[in-house]
């Protein structure tokens, strides 16, 4: 049946990605001006970025600059990785992971703004230590909303931190170890059976994905009405965004084509051509998430205001989680 299959199907449908030059030759004259403007949209991206990275060099401090460096180059970072997998398909596994672990690196990274915006790890602790902080936050456990409230106290606060920094380290060990395996033909992208390296490894990843994510998810959802003034939400909202476009988009895709819903389109494969559209959305939408982070970052916001101030965001806070409780 197997043979019978084949032999209905173009050859080049079940071949791997084409090399670049072989690609850029299948190009007509839409898709080479497509190929041309989603360039310029990754080029203007990272060129938004230094533009960026040099107001903070001279407006910000030190070493609240460096954390807001690395978080904003996850936008033009992705773009940048997706153009070149666009141009070079057989190179995506490789710029996928790049990507990836940029990113894991801007998850830690986003959790450290969220302390440094009080004035680093001592402030943090000396404004928030013994206050309760809710922790039945997403993604793990928001469906448990009987969690008790945990005092903040310098051991939870280095057990968040820690829970975020693992993710950054073993994301790229992994990747590193797929690398090696890929080598020896063990990790095959296409290949998701049960008893496939790929599958529980990526299982294995998108754990470590969810634990680190949660500490910055508990950090955010107890201190956001006093992060306001400093448009913490829009930041938040736009980090969030990263990780749908970058992670869920892409594994839905991935597996729309692993099964064949992505047509072929010689010289592409279902699967191919699948990573090339995933690669071609991300382009897209990274420049738009560049160009609101530009506006987002490249300022200078007043003051947090003093304590007093947040014992009053605090009871209209707690006010309104008893009210959402209530109505549950």
């Amino acid at each position: 049946m197997d043979e019978a299959f084949k032999s209905t199907v173009d050859p080049a449908c079940l071949h791997q990605p084409p090399l670049a030059m072989d690609m850029i030759k299948q190009l007509d004259a839409f898709e080479f001006c497509l190929y041309l403007i989603l360039t310029f949209m990754s080029c203007v991206s990272l060129l938004l970025y230094l533009h960026q990275c040099a107001f903070l060099y001279k407006k910000q401090s030190y070493p609240k600059k460096t954390t807001i460096i690395w978080i904003t180059g996850a936008a033009p970072t992705i773009a940048t990785m997706a153009c070149f997998g666009m141009w070079f398909p057989r190179a995506i596994m490789f710029t996928d992971m790049t990507s990836n672990c940029y990113f894991a690196v801007v998850v830690y990274r986003f959790f450290v703004l969220l302390v440094e915006e009080f004035g680093g790890s001592s402030a943090f602790l000396q404004r928030f230590s013994g206050k309760p902080f809710r922790i039945n936050t997403g993604p793990c456990c928001c469906c448990c909303p009987c969690l008790p409230r945990v005092p903040m106290s310098r051991r939870m606060l280095f057990l968040l931190r820690l829970a975020g920094m693992q993710y950054a380290i073993l994301k790229t060990a992994f990747s590193v170890f797929c690398v090696i395996l890929w080598t020896n033909g063990i990790y095959d992208l296409t290949n998701v059976g049960a008893t496939s390296a790929t599958l529980w490894i990526n299982l294995f990843v998108g754990v470590l994905t969810i634990i680190s994510l949660w500490p910055v998810g508990i950090v955010f959802m107890n201190i956001r009405l006093l992060l306001r003034s400093v448009k913490i939400i829009p930041k938040y909202a736009m980090y969030q965004l990263i990780l749908v476009l970058s992670q869920l988009q892409t594994s839905i895709i991935n597996i729309l084509a692993l099964n064949g819903q992505i047509a072929c389109a010689p010289p592409l494969s279902s699967q191919a051509r699948g990573t090339m559209l995933s690669q071609k959305l991300m382009i897209m939408e990274m420049f738009i998430i560049s160009v609101v982070n530009h506006s987002l970052y490249r300022r200078i916001y007043d003051p947090l205001p003093a304590e007093e101030h947040d014992n009053e965001e605090n009871e209209k806070a707690a006010l309104q989680a008893a009210l959402e409780e209530h109505d549950v």
